[in-house]
């Protein structure tokens, strides 16, 4: 395999022959099976949220925060479906992974998933681009090996989604068998869905799969595992970054800007050194044209010319776009009321 050609040939729009790409998923799923569930990762490190097949702007993202192996990177899912781009963003990510494998580390998100990628757009890309579905059983291949989370330093922990009522410890993501499609419901589950929400404990989640949580229940998680943040992605923060909790216990990164090319947000990465955190702004200004969208350039802009102003209809938009994510998770009665967690053992001590 000549990985520098691979990723200059990947970087310059082509594809990988078919054939390529299977020995590409066959090479990468070697180094992901020797990933624990729980990837120690040190810092410096930056820490980027879904990028969701927006292409161009994960080539800026690499621009402003630094190209691999200068700068070493934590991508928390969600690499595939809704941009137009899914395949180039995922095979490049591989790439990377082949190339550099230290210093590069992928998480899987809820999208990493067959029923998923059916819907959203990235099997139809595969079907388009390839001429069948080939392409599209590798790279699912390889999301069955994905690790859950990583921590930085001993002290921030990242995941996709969220916490569950099922996991109190660290530990217990260990012993999860990843190794499978995305189950309905259960701590791996919970991990790659959940979300926070301005509540004490839990609360059914209105996706169908995984849970809202509160201050109370992260709080109590960092204290136990001698954690300082919980970092995530998995939910639209229209300034790119967002934290949560009176003890900022939580944040969100998202990196996707102008998510699905119309919602008009700004994205971040976030970057953890020995002493601090720090994150830059990814803005992109809405084209009317989105086939247009995905050649005009991103503009990467420092935190300090963040701007916050948003259109409240884009606003109520892309909250219709949360809440359409998910119908695959059939709903049964009591998906549908208050219930505690599925454990016998009490979560708070």
């Amino acid at each position: 395999m000549d990985l520098d050609q691979w990723i200059t040939t990947v970087k310059e729009g082509q594809h990988l022959a078919e054939d390529e790409l299977q020995l590409l998923c066959e090479y990468v799923k070697e180094i992901l099976i020797e990933e624990s569930n729980v990837q120690p990762v040190n810092s410096p490190v930056t820490v980027c949220g879904d990028i969701h097949g927006q292409f161009h702007d994960l080539m800026k993202l690499f621009q402003t925060g630094g190209h691999v192996p200068d700068t070493n990177y934590i991508f928390m899912g969600d690499f595939v479906d809704r941009g137009y781009n899914s395949l180039e963003v995922f095979t490049i990510l591989l790439l990377l992974k082949a190339r550099y494998p230290a210093n590069i580390t992928l998480l899987r998100g809820n999208h990493e998933s067959r029923q998923l990628t059916q819907v959203y757009g990235f099997y139809d890309e595969c079907q388009r681009k390839y001429g069948n579905a080939n392409a599209w059983r590798y790279c699912t291949d390889v999301f069955d090996y994905l690790t859950l989370s990583a921590i930085i330093d001993g002290t921030v922990l990242c995941v996709h989604g969220g916490l569950s009522p099922d996991v109190r410890t660290i530990d217990q993501i260990r012993v999860i068998d990843r190794n499978c499609e995305i189950p309905h419901e259960g701590p791996f589950c919970d991990l790659m869905w959940s979300d926070p929400e301005d509540i004490e404990t839990w609360a059914v989640s209105p996706r169908g799969a995984g849970w809202l949580f509160g201050s109370r229940v992260t709080s109590e998680f960092n204290h136990i595992n001698k954690l300082d943040l919980v970092c995530r992605a998995h939910q639209l923060v229209q300034e790119g970054l967002k934290y949560m909790f009176q003890d900022k216990g939580l944040v969100t990164v998202w990196s996707a800007p102008n998510y699905c090319y119309r919602c008009g947000n700004v994205a971040s990465i976030l970057s953890f050194n020995e002493n601090m955190e720090d994150f830059c702004v990814l803005d992109i200004m809405p084209h009317p044209d989105i086939r247009r969208n995905l050649l005009l350039p991103t503009v990467f802009r420092s935190k300090k010319a963040l701007r916050y102003g948003s259109e409240i209809s884009r606003m109520k938009e892309l909250e219709l776009l949360v809440e359409r994510e998910v119908k695959f998770f059939s709903e049964t009665e009591e998906n549908n009321q208050m219930r505690g967690p599925r454990t016998g053992v009490p979560y708070f001590l």
